[in-house]
């Protein structure tokens, strides 16, 4: 009976002017609704497919994916290039594939299960630091505040004014990362009488990426990690700004809404200072750990080919159709195979930090030295 009173009744879309049922059909904010409702008829499919709703909805939610120029099925290799295909390829075949991957991708990045990781790959500069290498930004990744019985933090330079501001700038590792928080500790100097704590008084965050060469050559890559580089980037997301409290512990801070990020770059801006130095009486920030909370998309479900790094930047998306339910099934405790190589890689990588605070020591003593980890409050 039901069936067929839905038989008997009004089909909307077929009442209405075109722009206007788009324009009720956006109301659907879950991908799955419209894959429900493209389920309702062939009317409905047609008309949910042939408008692009999916890939609306996905490029809505995250508009860092409308540089995809082009969309690769990476399980057979076979490639519709949105630049080269035919007229005739160009039409139903393309919208039924943009459908199933647009709808596809938008459900892993909103609702996979895969524990968030630290999409922090590697310290690119700092506004000032004050002992390089010692206080270098790459100690800032460390886990913790000490490092081989040494203190291990960054220090910017110290200022007469209070109001200056500091920024830290990171690469970002490879993949696509839908980050949600980001967690900074100010470090607490316990070497110093009353150890006091050098924090900022509020931090803002921006993504983004590289200028285009033509405009910075390759002195991003010769660039010092003691100097600035902020005019090297475009960013494309700034953060509300955040208060921060002088407390030695990992503060977290959650952004308003989750940002998408592909093979991008981090700013840490911080906001002021409240710690003047009791020997020189200048204001310094000390930072000494920081990382990320994001959901990574599995590289066994979808990965991206970044074609141009700078500027504009553009992106080939490749798609793995057998494996996108294995990945929306997985428990947080679930690992996937295919990240574990860019963390190796990254563990490789920070190891490198041992090389940099041994070539302090050989350089000049480190007077925050400790004796025993027993001395810790």
């Amino acid at each position: 009976m039901d069936h067929q009173k839905a038989e008997s009744g009004v089909n909307f879309l077929e009442c209405l002017e075109t722009d206007m049922s788009v324009y009720i059909m956006s109301f659907l904010d879950d991908p799955a609704d419209l894959v429900r409702a493209s389920a309702v008829s062939r009317f409905w499919r047609h008309f949910v497919i042939t408008n692009g709703l999916a890939k609306q909805l996905c490029l809505k939610t995250f508009p860092q994916l409308s540089n995809i120029v082009d969309i690769v099925n990476a399980s057979n290799g076979a490639t519709n290039s949105m630049e080269v295909e035919t007229e005739k390829t160009l039409g139903r075949e393309i919208l039924e594939r943009d459908h199933k991957v647009y709808a596809s991708l938008h459900q892993a990045l909103t609702k996979s299960k895969v524990s968030p990781k630290d999409c922090i790959g590697n310290a690119v500069s700092a506004t000032s630091t004050d002992r390089f290498p010692d206080e270098s930004v790459v100690n800032t990744l460390n886990p913790r505040d000490r490092f081989i019985r040494r203190a291990s933090y960054w220090s910017s330079k110290g200022q007469s004014n209070p109001a200056v501001p500091e920024t830290l700038i990171y690469k970002l590792r490879a993949g696509i990362w839908v980050i949600t928080e980001i967690d900074v500790q100010p470090f607490e100097a316990f070497f110093q009488p009353g150890k006091p704590i050098y924090s900022a008084k509020a931090v803002r965050f921006r993504l983004g990426h590289p200028r285009p060469l033509s405009e910075i050559g390759d002195e991003l890559r010769r660039l010092p990690l003691h100097e600035p580089a902020d005019d090297m980037f475009q960013w494309t997301y700034t953060s509300p700004e955040f208060p921060m409290t002088q407390e030695n512990r990992l503060q977290p801070f959650k952004l308003p809404e989750p940002v998408l990020c592909i093979d991008g770059y981090l700013q840490i801006e911080l906001l002021g200072r409240v710690q003047r130095q009791e020997m020189d009486g200048l204001f310094y920030i000390w930072l000494c750990v920081l990382c990320s909370s994001s959901g990574a998309v599995p590289f066994s479900a979808f990965d991206m080919e970044v074609l141009e790094p700078h500027g504009n930047k553009k992106f080939v998306l490749k798609h793995y159709p057998e494996n996108l339910n294995a990945v929306l099934e997985k428990t947080p405790d679930d690992d996937d195979p295919h990240l574990r190589q860019p963390e190796e890689e990254m563990l490789w990588d920070r190891l490198g930090l041992l090389e940099d605070l041994l070539r302090g020591i050989r350089q000049g003593p480190n007077n925050a030295v400790f004796q025993d980890e027993d001395d810790e409050d």
